[in-house]
């Protein structure tokens, strides 16, 4: 629940994080708990509050029996797409591509609205600065990231400083910084505002190929080629942590909502659950046979998802270990994982030219979603989690 309130003139707002919430939970009791902790909803509000939290459970309770039906092929590019985004609010979404291009579109027409222009290389990572939406980043094999204006197509800064190129980036929650991993083996903190560097992130002894911010937006964490993982603090630049344990290259890092814990896959088969504050490895989670291409945790931070080059994906519990289900059926290696923002099924993208949409709770196949050429590098849902893109 988001509250939205004035100080000194300015619009402010403030997170109510429901992590535990089921149908079940009593809504008056839950209410008297937050009011404890939170002055800001005062006797005039609660009831505003309860219903909310009544409009929660509602949502929380409904059956997904959503099928996705085929909707629109967009030959967006004319050579292959490298990633795929969707804003928060799911209208719009944005396609990298080795054309040295990245494109806006219309969700529900298809229609192109912008091409952003300006790389001497391929377009590779690319991010929304959500939940604003109004501006875009693009990472480039040029060694360059640029931020462009959301509607107009404007570029507002180019980035330059890596020596290699840029592989991933991210923007942090408050939308005022730009991360950039690269292939010279620093991450790099840039300025949305000025166009400056802020950071050199140093430390990491090969390609930094993933990261993420907390959604607090004080820390960061880097995976490397290196085999290990590190955890920065954004306002110094000073490296915090090194995760040391993994024996293979770092495939994809991501942290929980509330900030406690991060996830690591690796080419050494295994995903490893690292505490944020201290740094300690909690857990390895194991069972794939080849590399684990990617990893995610479902929103509420209770579940994670693995994708591998096995041709399956497991989805493990965050809080006990244990592998929950393993998803079987794909042809080839599975590249991408993500969960619905519901939490119930998850999303997976394979060489075998297909993405299967799962059962969370069964593991059974719900659908396969079919009709492309070529191996699928890209899968995402829109925040409602009523549309998917696949590239």
């Amino acid at each position: 629940i988001i509250l939205e309130y004035d100080k000194g003139g300015y619009l402010r707002t403030k997170s109510i994080d429901l992590l535990d919430l089921t149908p079940g939970t009593n809504p008056d009791e839950l209410l008297a708990e937050i009011r404890q902790s939170e002055p800001l909803i005062t006797e005039s509000r609660a009831d505003q509050v309860k219903q909310l939290i009544i409009r929660l459970q509602q949502k929380q309770g409904q059956q997904d029996h959503h099928r996705f039906c085929f909707f629109k092929e967009l030959k967006a590019h004319i050579l292959p797409l490298t990633n795929v985004a969707f804003d928060k609010s799911g209208s719009r979404f944005i396609t990298g591509s080795y054309d040295r291009t990245c494109r806006v579109w219309d969700t529900a027409s298809g229609t192109e609205l912008n091409t952003l222009e300006g790389h001497r290389n391929v377009v590779y990572a690319i991010a929304f600065n959500n939940p604003y939406g109004d501006k875009i980043a693009t990472g480039s094999f040029d060694k360059t990231c640029k931020l462009w204006c959301a509607e107009t197509g404007k570029c507002f800064h180019t980035f330059r400083g890596h020596m290699a190129e840029i592989v991933c980036l991210a923007f942090n929650p408050q939308s005022t910084l730009v991360a950039t991993g690269s292939m010279d083996a620093t991450a790099k903190l840039w300025d949305v505002e000025t166009g400056e560097e802020v950071a050199t992130l140093t430390g990491h002894t090969a390609e930094v190929l993933s990261l993420c911010f907390n959604t607090v937006g004080n820390q960061l964490v880097t995976g490397s080629f290196d085999h290990t993982v590190a955890i920065w603090d954004v306002a110094s630049g000073r490296r915090v942590h090194t995760l040391t344990g993994h024996r293979g290259e770092i495939s994809n890092v991501q942290f929980n909502w509330d900030c406690s814990l991060i996830v690591t896959g690796s080419m050494d088969k295994t995903c490893k659950l690292w505490e944020a504050v201290g740094g300690k490895c909690v857990a390895t989670l194991v069972g794939h046979k080849e590399e684990v291409l990617d990893v995610c945790f479902d929103l509420s931070g209770q579940l994670i998802a693995t994708a591998s080059a096995d041709g399956t994906a497991r989805v493990f519990s965050a809080t006990t270990h244990q592998c929950l289900v393993t998803l079987e059926g794909h042809d080839g290696e599975i590249s991408k994982i993500c969960f619905s923002p519901q939490g119930s099924r998850v999303l997976t993208a394979s060489s075998d030219k297909t993405a299967r949409l799962w059962d969370v709770q069964s593991g059974v196949c719900l659908q396969v979603l079919e009709g492309h050429t070529d191996e699928i590098f890209s899968s995402v849902f829109n925040y409602e989690g009523d549309t998917i893109i696949t590239g």
